[in-house]
């Protein structure tokens, strides 16, 4: 993982389409932005917001959790481009090219998810002197190049590109 928030370079590309969706979608008429346009910019900003999230995660299930979301979000915004094509609001070109930055961030996605090199636990809470509490489980840790659960198949892949 980088080293700051800042500098997640998978975050700065989700944030490239989400603001490139944005300045399209606020160009429609009202309708086609109300139908459309609102849910396909949420969907968008949803990708990278999911990513931030994640990055603010300690628990190592938290942040495959947000990540999971970031990927929904991300399928999400490739159905709504779907729509804008069959309605008429973007060109097949325009949406091509939307698409195609989809799936590059879907393998920086998986990739990102792969690289995360720490797993740690929950902070233990504090014991009530008045209740009875059994040890806490032992935690177990896996290696991430062990993780066998991808965020996207090839065919997940090859579905964003058609």
């Amino acid at each position: 993982m980088s080293a700051t928030f800042e500098d997640l370079k998978i975050l700065k590309s989700a944030e490239e389409i989400a603001d490139s969706i944005w300045k399209r979608v606020v160009q429609w008429d009202e309708f086609a932005k109300d139908v459309v346009g609102k849910q396909m910019a949420r969907s968008a900003d949803s990708i990278g917001a999911n990513i931030a999230e994640s990055f603010g995660r300690y628990n190592f299930g938290e942040k495959l959790q947000f990540l999971y979301y970031s990927r929904g979000s991300l399928f999400e915004t490739k159905y709504w481009l779907n729509r804008t094509q069959i309605r008429g609001l973007m060109t097949s070109d325009e949406v091509r090219e939307y698409v195609d930055g989809l799936t590059t961030l879907a393998r920086q996605l998986n990739t990102f998810t792969s690289g995360l090199k720490t797993v740690r636990g929950e902070q233990p809470k504090k014991k009530s002197a008045t209740a009875i509490r059994e040890p806490a489980p032992k935690y177990l840790t896996i290696n991430p190049e062990e993780f066998p659960d991808l965020l996207f198949s090839e065919e997940d892949l090859t579905y964003l590109n058609t």
